[in-house]
């Protein structure tokens, strides 16, 4: 019998879509004591990501009662404590089969069959309780280094390109206007004086950006087209937070400008991702064999797409 909940956390969907049925545990469950209790609260401190949490102050009673830590989506409208925890998640139902649990930027999202009890739906967020905190988490931990990497716009500035770093300085004698700039080697000349504003800045870069990555995107969606058998009919760039491609059954792809970040192996995963589509307009196993075909490390750099750190835009 197949398991009632699935789960979900990439910015791809999980290959291939899997229905969890093994049950947790009990050893999977944290056993936390009266003298382990410090312990606890620094685990579930560290747990709580900044972007979608609002965390509340730890404290032990002079009782046995701790105050949990909150992890709270912003449109929360239920609440449920898993472990030492209280996780406030946003609440779904409608015509789907299973229960699916999906963490995101701004926290947890639970989605039922309008016909599943609560119940039941309680049950199974405490069964993945262990899950949901981890992914938490590992949510966490992306927004601390995106935060991190915030980009101080200002002459000398570097950012990643194509897993290089690039150097950006101010040249108002360069021919080239606010809207762009010229590159040589590991260096980008803006012609903006040194005065600018970081917006100025900020946007000059953008800019030069999106046409090298909507020039490199080209190249490789024709690269690879001939080699899946697909054609593609048309490209636009997208700015989303968390989604890195999308494609459509009539051929229009769409890709993150913000890819040309990462070095070319990584982008032509995606490049390939996304023209698999148009052949497989799901995540099946035979969507997953057809990214192989012409990427056999996909999943190494799958993890790279993931794990490596995007300069955060702001």
């Amino acid at each position: 019998m197949r398991s009632l909940y699935q789960m979900a956390f990439d910015f791809f969907e999980p290959e291939p879509r899997v229905l969890i049925s093994a049950p947790v545990q009990k050893t999977d469950l944290p056993k936390i004591s009266e003298s382990n209790k410090s312990a606890a609260i620094d685990l579930y401190a560290q747990a709580a990501p900044k972007s979608i949490a609002n965390p509340v102050s730890i404290s032990v009673s002079l009782g046995s009662v701790m105050t949990p830590v909150r992890f709270r989506h912003p449109r929360a409208n239920r609440e449920s404590r898993l472990c030492d925890a209280l996780v406030g998640y946003e609440f779904k139902r409608g015509q789907r089969r299973t229960i699916g649990f999906q963490v995101g930027p701004d926290g947890l999202v639970v989605s039922a069959p309008k016909w599943v009890p609560l119940r039941e739906v309680e049950a199974a967020l405490q069964e993945k309780a262990i899950w949901v905190l981890r992914k938490l988490d590992e949510m966490r931990e992306r927004e601390q280094r995106q935060t991190s990497a915030r980009i101080d716009w200002r002459d000398g500035v570097t950012l990643p390109f194509l897993g290089d770093t690039l150097t950006v300085l101010l040249d108002p004698s360069h021919a080239f206007t606010t809207v762009g700039g010229g590159r040589t080697a590991d260096v980008l000349r803006i012609g903006l004086p040194v005065n600018a504003t970081p917006e100025q800045i900020r946007d000059a870069v953008q800019a030069w950006l999106m046409r090298q990555a909507k020039q490199l995107f080209i190249e490789r969606l024709n690269h690879f087209a001939p080699q899946l058998q697909v054609q593609w009919r048309k490209l636009s760039l997208s700015n989303a937070g968390t989604r890195w491609g999308s494609a459509r059954i009539d051929g229009s792809i769409r890709l993150n400008w913000r890819l040309i970040h990462f070095k070319l192996n990584v982008i032509d995963y995606v490049v390939v991702h996304e023209l698999s589509h148009l052949r497989v307009m799901d995540h099946s196993p035979r969507f997953w064999d057809t990214v192989r075909s012409v990427v056999p490390d996909y999943a190494t750099l799958r993890g790279q797409l993931k794990d490596d750190t995007v300069p955060l835009w702001a």
